[in-house]
């Protein structure tokens, strides 16, 4: 691979975050997932770059992959104090199963929920809040140290992915998704071929997994991510939107 200095990346500092991610873009169309996160980790980033993992139903393969990059590399987990206990118990096995050595969990603010969410309703009368609250803030304290992180998201999952390009800009960092291109059936062999342990709710019908009061089983013949937040308006927590790492603050 190019040596840092080599590629686009050195781009006018007035053109922003958005001009180095569309040259890496134009750098990079075609790499594999392990080679985005080797070029990520040891030569754009290197120490300064994480993952953002919900370890979730299909969390155990990019974990894997950069296991085998370099196992130091920090994993950010966001703790809403509303996920599923199996969530929590799947983090803990994935983590020492693949020999994880930084998995930093991170919660919210507790004087936040209190003034905020002091009845842990506002998921009902208020969702794109209380993602703001449980999610997006924590997750802005936790990246704010690094310049890029990997997410998990693939073209497949929605129409709102299905335009996801490998590396996107976001507010003062580069995002980088090394699955874009991946299908379902890539995700399972690869699960296979590697004897990944799966999400104990996979098998309950949850092929998508985020807070409790917010998930639901999902019909054959739904979208994987019909499950979250059924029957609303709302397709993303916040931490994907445009909005994330500006002073819009995500919601």
């Amino acid at each position: 691979m190019a040596p840092l200095d080599a590629i686009a990346l050195a781009v006018d500092p007035d053109n922003g975050v958005r001009a180095e991610s569309a040259a890496l873009n134009a750098r990079y169309p075609d790499l594999t997932a392990h080679a985005a996160v080797e070029l990520g980790v040891r030569e754009l980033f290197p120490g300064k770059i994480s993952l953002v993992s919900s370890f979730g139903a299909e969390s155990a393969v990019l974990l894997h992959i950069l296991s085998e990059v370099d196992n130091t590399v920090p994993v950010i987990f966001l703790d809403t104090g509303r996920l599923f206990a199996e969530t929590l118990e799947y983090r803990t096995k994935l983590a020492e199963t693949l020999g994880l050595q930084d998995v930093r969990t991170v919660t919210p603010d507790p004087d936040r929920l209190a003034a905020e969410d002091p009845h842990r309703a506002l998921w009902m009368t208020n969702p794109d809040h209380c993602c703001h609250v449980r999610k997006t803030e924590p997750l802005q304290r936790a990246v704010k140290d690094f310049d890029a992180w990997f997410t998990g998201r693939k073209r497949f999952q929605n129409a709102k992915r299905a335009a996801l390009q490998l590396f996107e800009a976001e507010g003062e960092r580069i995002k980088i998704n090394p699955l874009i291109e991946w299908s379902p059936d890539d995700l399972k062999a690869y699960a296979a071929k590697h004897a990944l342990p799966p999400h104990p709710l996979v098998a309950k019908g949850y092929p998508s997994i985020g807070c409790v009061p917010c998930t639901s089983r999902v019909a054959a013949n739904e979208d994987q991510r019909s499950g979250r937040w059924r029957g609303l308006d709302k397709t993303e927590c916040g931490i994907h939107e445009p909005t994330f790492g500006t002073d819009g603050g995500g919601i």
